[in-house]
């Protein structure tokens, strides 16, 4: 047998800088979820949905805190699969990274079609279908120029949400403090008495299952982390600066939308907009819509880019056809990239010819999947920092409170489960997705014990290069 040692991760471009890194983890959280989605949470629990905030914001600085921890010892770009990989095995590291995979080349399409949607209402002449084509031609180009470019052009893409954001909390505050002329302060009587809580603790128990989906993406910091010149230095700036800012965006977004919009008004279907109707913005309606689809366009963007690292660390750990491994000579991985964003045409293209059909199945199956996601990282996290602390490996980022903070972590996601389960709505998405892993993981283990992956690693420990076995 021929061997071939590759060194998993170390083979792609390093050319991120810290501040794109930042501002991907940034602009992969700051979406649709946000824009869109918010107010979904507030119809819940009123102005209480800002304690399901606090808690699934707290619950994401512990994933990244324990993804950092592993991305700054082991940069790679597969992150939490290989990460899980070490801990628990091959099939477990290569089911999540399918998994995963699979969430976001679905998601890539919704965001396509959702983008096109959105700009229809602005320019109806325009078709859907062809919109959606030319954001996803697009983005494909820029995922497939060097990662310096996509690092940058990411960069001011996600530049743009973090802006329009900071100019909504500027004018959310000076509404609420009177400054606007004419314009009169709602104050915050809809923090007072029962209006806080509308719907009890069970209102804040169902949001924190919805608010939870709206962090989802800040785990593609730890998947770039392996394109990044200074991979420790990186990590570490990275989850710091993420965190708060997410946190201060998004509680300061929730609590301004809160006390301007009251529980069961039209508003929260578009709560920015109507903020900015009420602060008297003339076009308010037509610049939220701009800012949202500028928000979906740069989570594909960043999602094209997280599908195929993922692919391209299967195929190099011998988890998927190793075409998906090859690298142009800007050390991108091209197959990867147009086989992720192949699968989201192939269902763009049904769902528009079967329209609320396709697309809404899909997004139901994979609709947990950051949940399974932030699991499979705080449990390889529980073992790997419990395996190097007993051999004596030193760690460049060490997670501060172990074991108890990850414990803490797994407890809130727990607690997010048992919600989903109990509600009706979201108990079949969490059944399929379950459903979906266990597919997965039968179908994982099949692969290696056919001996028809064709390579497989013998070992995952940095301390020597993987061997791969053709």
């Amino acid at each position: 047998m021929e061997q071939q040692t590759v060194t998993s991760g170390r083979s792609l471009g390093a050319a991120l800088k810290p501040r794109q890194l930042t501002m991907m983890g940034l602009g992969s959280a700051i979406g649709a979820g946000l824009f869109i989605g918010s107010g979904a949470g507030i119809q819940a629990a009123g102005p209480a949905v800002l304690i399901s905030y606090l808690v699934a914001g707290t619950l994401i600085i512990l994933v990244m805190w324990a993804l950092g921890e592993m991305a700054a010892a082991n940069p790679d770009s597969g992150a939490f699969s290989v990460y899980t990989a070490k801990a628990f095995g091959l099939v477990a590291g290569a089911t999540v990274g399918w998994l995963w995979w699979l969430q976001l080349v679905v998601v890539i399409a919704a965001e396509a079609l959702g983008a096109a949607g959105l700009l229809s209402t602005i320019f109806p002449a325009l078709p859907v279908w062809l919109m959606a084509f030319v954001f996803i031609v697009a983005l494909t180009a820029v995922n497939l120029t060097s990662v310096k470019n996509f690092g940058e052009f990411e960069f001011w893409f996600a530049f743009l949400k973090v802006g329009a954001i900071v100019g909504f909390l500027l004018v959310g505050v000076a509404l609420l403090f009177g400054w606007l002329p004419g314009v009169k302060s709602p104050g915050l009587s809809n923090f007072t008495g029962d209006g806080f809580m509308p719907h009890g603790f069970a209102g804040i128990a169902t949001a924190l299952f919805v608010v939870a989906f709206a962090f989802g993406g800040t785990e593609i910091v730890s998947v770039a982390a392996a394109e990044t010149a200074e991979p420790a230095r990186s990590v570490r700036k990275a989850v710091r600066t993420v965190l708060w800012r997410i946190l201060v965006f998004y509680i300061g977004a929730i609590f301004v939308i809160a006390a301007v919009v009251p529980v069961g008004s039209p508003g929260l279907k578009s709560p920015f907009a109507a903020v900015l109707d009420a602060a008297g913005m003339p076009g308010a309606a037509t610049a939220i819509t701009l800012v949202a689809v500028a928000a979906l366009l740069s989570a594909l963007n960043a999602n094209l880019y997280g599908a195929s690292r993922m692919a391209f660390s299967l195929a190099e750990r011998g988890e998927a056809p190793r075409r998906l491994a090859f690298l142009s000579k800007a050390r991108v991985p091209v197959v990867a990239v147009l086989a992720s964003v192949s699968f989201g045409v192939v269902t763009a293209v049904l769902e528009l010819t079967f329209p609320e059909m396709v697309l809404p199945l899909l997004l139901n199956i994979v609709g947990s999947t950051s949940l399974l996601v932030w699991t499979s990282a705080l449990l390889s996290q529980l073992v790997l920092r419990r395996r190097a602390d007993r051999e004596g490996t030193e760690l460049p980022l060490r997670m501060a409170g172990f074991p108890w903070l990850t414990c803490f972590g797994l407890l809130i996601l727990a607690a997010i489960f048992t919600v989903g389960f109990i509600g009706e709505d979201s108990r079949p998405q969490l059944l399929s997705t379950f459903a979906l892993v266990a597919l997965l993981a039968v179908a994982n283990w099949l692969h290696h014990r056919s001996g028809k992956a064709g390579r497989r690693i013998e070992a995952l420990d940095d301390a020597k290069q993987p061997v791969l076995i053709d």
